[in-house]
C-alpha cells in the first residue's frame, strides 16, 4: 500500500476517499483481470466547487472523477448507482452516485475503465489532471475560416 494517507496537511475527505478504495482494492478487486498492475489507489486535484469538493481517483481498475459533499454540505439525495448530471465550465456529465460505509456518500463519473491503456502511475495521473483542467476550461467559440478572394470564388 502506497498511500499518502499519513500527510497531515492532506483534506481527511481525500484519505478517507483513498482509505475506502484501497480497501475495495485489497478486498473485492484482489487478483481480478481487469487490474493494471502498474497503478495504485490515489485521490489528486481536490478542490472546492460550488458547495461540494471535485477531484479525481486513480485506481487499479479505473480513473474517475469524485464528487465528495462539501465542507458541511451535503451531497444532492441520491440512490447509489442512481445518475445525476452535473454541469461544468466545459458542458454536463453525468455522475454516478455511491455510498461506502466509512467514506458516505459520493458521486463518480468514469474516465477510464479499465484503464490498460497506462503504462505507469505517473501517466495515470496525468490523464486525470489533464481531464480536471479540461473540466473547467470553457469551449472555444469556432474561429470563422478566413478566406482568400480567390478560395471564396473557387468555393475553397
Amino acid at each position: 500500500m502506497n498511500l499518502v494517507t499519513d500527510n497531515p496537511a492532506r483534506p481527511a475527505d481525500e484519505c478517507a476517499l483513498e482509505q475506502s478504495f484501497e480497501r475495495i482494492r485489497t478486498e473485492r478487486m484482489d487478483g481480478l483481470p481487469i487490474l493494471n498492475q502498474q497503478l495504485r489507489v490515489e485521490a489528486l486535484g481536490f478542490r472546492d466547487w460550488q458547495a461540494v469538493r471535485l477531484g479525481a481517483l486513480v485506481t487499479p481498475w479505473s480513473i474517475n472523477l469524485i464528487i465528495l459533499p462539501g465542507h458541511g454540505a451535503p451531497l444532492p439525495a441520491a440512490r447509489p448507482g442512481e445518475s445525476r448530471t452535473w454541469a461544468f465550465p466545459s458542458g454536463e456529465y453525468d455522475f454516478v452516485a455511491g455510498e461506502d460505509p466509512t467514506l458516505g456518500a459520493y458521486a463518480q463519473c468514469s474516465l477510464f475503465s479499465p484503464a490498460f491503456e497506462f503504462a505507469s502511475h505517473d501517466d495515470a495521473l496525468a490523464a486525470a489532471r489533464a481531464a480536471l483542467e479540461a473540466l473547467f476550461t470553457p469551449p472555444q467559440p469556432p474561429q470563422p475560416a478566413r478566406l482568400s478572394r480567390r478560395g471564396l470564388l473557387l468555393g475553397g
